[in-house]
């Protein structure tokens, strides 16, 4: 059935749209999944296996809402096939949080975020071959991690300061958190650094491009949609191209170094280490292999088992989450999105995923409503997405390189002379 633009259909499909976003607003997977900064200070002090089991929370509420507000959604409709899988992706994130403690909380994360054993396309090599591949790759690279010389007060002013000029109308504003457990967070309002670390001018920039300008950026363009409001939940169906997103970002903008690219596919090998029956331990054990410093390796083992690593099933911890296998996974899906895109001469495409928290499957699919004016273009988009050529000779470059064999490329000085 042909869909067209009516005032009547808008107004309808505002009305689901909030509904959707009312169910949603209190759905906050990570949120539910923080481990108090006092464990991570006891650790360092005596490292030992944590025990931590994360309470399980009461979702019956937001279950019924999440239902209400899916009901009578017609498919048909582009609009409202979209708050149909927002919905589902919703009711997914509240049935993963239901299983805390138990053996399905594993396999419902697999199920959301991946398996390290799933190819990145047909014929290709899977997320852990590919995360193996970085680390090999790496082994013999010297890494020297630019000094941390900025405390945190420093380094909120030296954030705000970048993050005004892009975020004036409301501001982002950047607050200190002492019971952050990771470097930083960011939602569509306020970007929170960790009070008691230090940061590097690298790793602010790292901040700025990842957190601020994909993270920020996207649910803040989402939530102020006219009509999709939803285009600013953070939903799990979007975890891996938002992540692929902010790792693009990284790369483009010459803020990914040595240690951040192994850090992230270390993350992926610890998720099989787990999987395989690793404890907190040994799985902090891997990071501490791969060259990670006490505490950084902390909080990498404690991303892999955020679940809670007390109760184990057949050998398996209950509380693996696979989120962490976004990054790899999001980078291949994006860069892939975007040159096929280019490609068909729809170079609109890419500067599409900024306007809310869209897979590309959504940025097809919403055409009607993108051609009627009821998604806006983004008010908040990095540089590197909007200059769609110089993005285009960027992904074709980095096909050309999937297409060579490095080991054949890297032959002894001498060979070159």
């Amino acid at each position: 059935m042909s869909w067209a633009p009516s005032a009547a259909g808008r107004e309808r499909l505002i009305a689901a749209d909030r509904a959707v976003c009312a169910a949603g607003k209190g759905v906050l997977v990570l949120g539910e999944l923080d481990w108090p900064a006092q464990i991570e200070r006891d650790f360092l002090a005596a490292p030992a296996a944590p025990g931590h089991q994360v309470p399980r929370p009461d979702v019956a509420d937001d279950r019924a809402r999440i239902d209400g507000a899916a009901a009578g959604l017609d498919p048909d409709d582009p609009g409202e096939a979209f708050l149909q899988r927002t919905a589902q992706s919703l009711r997914d994130a509240v049935d993963l949080l239901d299983s805390l403690g138990s053996p399905e909380f594993v396999d419902r994360s697999l199920d959301l975020y991946g398996r390290p054993s799933d190819p990145l396309h047909t014929g290709a090599p899977t997320i852990l071959e590919a995360a193996q591949h970085v680390i090999s790759a790496t082994s013999r690279l010297r890494s020297s991690p630019p000094e941390a010389t900025l405390d945190a007060e420093a380094a909120r002013e030296r954030l705000q300061a970048w993050l005004d000029p892009w975020f004036a109308d409301p501001p982002l504003s950047v607050e200190l958190d002492p019971e952050l457990t990771s470097i930083a967070s960011a939602g569509s309002k306020r970007v929170r650094l960790r009070a008691d670390a230090r940061f590097s001018e690298l790793q602010l920039r790292q901040l700025l491009h990842h957190e601020a300008l994909v993270h920020a950026a996207t649910r803040r363009n989402g939530a102020g949609q006219p009509v999709l409001r939803s285009l600013g939940l953070a939903t799990p169906r979007t975890a891996a191209i938002q992540e692929g997103l902010a790792t693009l970002a990284e790369l483009i903008t010459d803020t990914m170094d040595l240690s951040r690219l192994r850090r992230i596919a270390l993350r992926v090998v610890a998720v099989q280490a787990a999987l395989d029956g690793a404890d907190f331990m040994e799985v902090y054990e891997v990071f501490r292999a791969g060259g990670q410093p006490p505490q950084e390796s902390f909080a990498s083992a404690q991303r892999v088992l955020r679940g809670g690593d007390g109760a184990r099933h057949n050998g398996v911890c209950c509380g693996i989450f696979a989120k962490d296998l976004a990054y790899v996974r999001g980078l291949w899906q994006v860069h892939g999105f975007m040159l096929a895109a280019a490609n068909e001469g729809r170079k609109e495409l890419p500067l599409r995923l900024f306007s809310g928290r869209l897979t590309p499957g959504d940025t097809v699919a919403l055409d009607p409503l993108f051609a009627a004016g009821w998604i806006d273009p983004p008010a908040v988009a990095p540089r590197w997405v909007r200059e769609q050529d110089c993005l285009a000779a960027f992904l074709v470059f980095g096909a050309l390189n999937t297409r060579v064999d490095l080991a054949l490329m890297e032959p002894g000085l001498a060979d070159w002379a």
